[in-house]
């Protein structure tokens, strides 16, 4: 395993890296929602047999989890389903005309908030509206996330046989201490019915969402959580670190850092998590995933497919990924875009007809080099340039080769066996915008 002075030398505030560049450096001033609109008919007309993918953004849960970093909306009032389904469909139809065809859908994915706050109905309703104005891929992939608490068979049944066969249960922890500091309450037993209700109903992966470094974590009480998530067999695990940011979620102030498991603590976290996972058969993939042999997106990393999006980890690849719903956020390869972050503010807009977009960023012919590196790294976890390592990235690379995370020669960077749990610090040195701009105040989680 991973030595701990090595997990304590490069636990830095790094981005992610669902894409290049990174959210903050995104050159806001340089973008229009013409220009935005302009990449996205491009892509689709020169990758049209390709398909789409579809992120469809569902803010609402009835409490807040005090942990986390999404963009919701806390309500108990289910009134507001309608409405917001409404406008999506609004939103959805709006693309459908700027592309001027009939859009193939390759991947579909439901996020939140809380997907299964929304009836069953409700659900069916969207989806159906969707696909009243798209053509579905044969390979297509459809998947939501939900609340262990509040998924019933009727959920499960109804988006069943809309198409879906993926399905993404967030856990966190079953610790009693841990739930309660981070407000999000659900039973093994819980997990388990949901999970088994949707194995007998026909879903093909199941996925669990865990997290390390919560407040009131402790070994044993992880290892117990593990243990639990484990016996239910799910055919990937996501295994987050938790990101204390109160300055931009200020749920989290629901507990100090005192609370906040740190330095050899939270990595001992982190590999006894990695370990349990190995022991029970499951394989690195990518970063912060593992998964069962049979599973899919093992596969797409056998076979080199495996890709990276704003919604994660995925082996299906489209040039085009469209974001529908508040925040939601789209990629047509040459530009990204953001739609606003305020439920009333998107409502309005999708009500006046106006495309809800509040920001964006147009790549430049280097941001696409830089991208294609960074991607390379976390999907293949190798990349290799034309010519030779450009001088300033290969100076940024020289601490993670002689700390033997890295094997480089004149063009290519391979990750070794100990550098997998440090892609982000890799993906770092590629980081131009990153290095040339630093940012006075913390922008980032801390990597480990």
């Amino acid at each position: 395993m991973e030595n701990a002075a090595l997990l304590k030398k490069y636990n830095v505030a790094a981005p992610r890296y669902t894409s290049y560049p990174t959210v903050p450096y995104w050159d806001n001033e340089l973008f229009s929602i013409n220009d935005w609109l302009k990449s996205v008919t491009k892509t689709y007309s020169n990758y049209n047999e390709e398909g789409i993918s579809l992120y469809i953004h569902l803010p609402f849960c009835e409490s807040m989890c005090t942990y986390c970093g999404c963009n919701t909306r806390i309500t108990k009032n289910h009134l507001v389903e309608k409405p917001y389904i409404n406008a999506l469909l609004k939103e959805w139809k709006m693309y459908v005309k700027i592309l001027g065809g009939t859009p193939k859908i390759k991947e579909l994915h439901l996020g939140g908030g809380t997907p299964t706050f929304f009836k069953a109905e409700n659900l069916q309703e969207l989806i159906k509206g969707v696909m009243h104005n798209a053509e579905i891929a044969n390979d297509a992939e459809f998947s939501f996330e939900a609340h262990p608490g509040n998924t019933t068979s009727h959920h499960l049944i109804a988006l069943y046989n809309l198409g879906f066969r993926r399905l993404s249960l967030g856990i966190q922890d079953f610790d009693a201490k841990v739930q309660f500091l981070i407000n999000r309450y659900q039973t093994p037993d819980q997990v388990s019915k949901v999970t088994e209700d949707a194995r007998k109903i026909g879903y093909t992966s199941i996925n669990f969402d865990l997290i390390y470094g919560l407040p009131g974590q402790t070994i044993s009480g992880l290892k117990e959580t593990i243990k639990e998530a484990i016996i239910m067999k799910p055919d990937r695990i996501a295994f987050y670190s938790y990101a204390h940011v109160p300055w931009l979620k200020p749920g989290q102030r629901h507990y100090t850092e005192k609370d906040i498991p740190a330095g050899d603590e939270k990595f001992a976290l982190y590999q006894a998590g990695r370990q349990m996972f190995f022991y029970a058969g499951y394989e690195d993939v990518g970063m912060d995933h593992f998964a069962l042999k049979s599973d899919s997106l093992f596969h797409a990393v056998k076979e080199q497919k495996l890709h990276r999006n704003f919604m994660g980890y995925t082996n299906q690849h489209t040039h085009l990924l469209i974001g529908l719903g508040v925040s939601s956020i789209s990629d047509s390869w040459t530009a990204f875009a953001q739609n606003t972050k305020t439920v009333e503010t998107y409502l309005d807009k999708i009500q006046n007809g106006i495309l809800p977009v509040e920001k964006g960023h147009l790549l430049t012919a280097e941001d696409l080099e830089i991208r294609k590196h960074i991607l390379n790294i976390m999907c293949k976890e190798n990349t290799t340039y034309h010519n030779r390592i450009p001088e300033a990235v290969n100076i940024r690379l020289q601490p993670l080769l002689i700390d033997k995370l890295i094997s480089i020669n004149e063009k290519e960077i391979k990750i070794t066996a100990h550098g997998k749990s440090f892609l982000r610090n890799v993906c770092m040195a590629f980081d131009e915008k990153l290095w040339l701009k630093q940012p006075k105040t913390q922008l980032f989680s801390l990597s480990v």
